[in-house]
């Protein structure tokens, strides 16, 4: 069974730098690798960023890029997600999940997540 236990998070000020990780044990496989996920408040789920399985290719979306970086260390079946230049609208529940590729999108692979880990950005 699949276990997805993420940590990290907290409340930081606009500017400030946060990272979140993500422990993952049982048998884990999907085609691409492993994904950062985020919800806020009254919004549905939508991916933050995506790492292959090597770690040598990920995407993120717009919104995070280039202020955001995502890491997967196999030898710890860990992903993590440094988090700088944080703004109030990266406020959300943090989750990771395995990550399918189709074509340009990226999918969580299991329908059950962990309990993900809150991020706060305070203006």
């Amino acid at each position: 069974q699949v276990q997805l236990v993420e940590s990290g998070g907290g409340l930081v000020q606009t500017g400030g730098s946060l990272s979140v990780s993500c422990a993952a044990s049982g048998r884990i496989f999907s085609n691409y690798g492993m994904g950062w996920f985020r919800q806020a408040p009254g919004k549905e789920r939508e991916l933050v960023a995506v790492i292959s399985w090597s770690g040598g290719n990920s995407s993120y979306a717009d919104s995070v890029k280039g202020r955001f970086t995502i890491s997967i260390d196999n030898a710890k079946n860990t992903v993590y997600l440094q988090m700088n230049s944080l703004k109030p609208e990266d406020t959300a529940v943090y989750s990771c999940n395995a990550a399918d590729r189709f074509g340009d999108t990226w999918h969580p692979r299991y329908a059950s997540w962990g309990q993900g880990a809150l991020v706060t950005v305070s203006s």
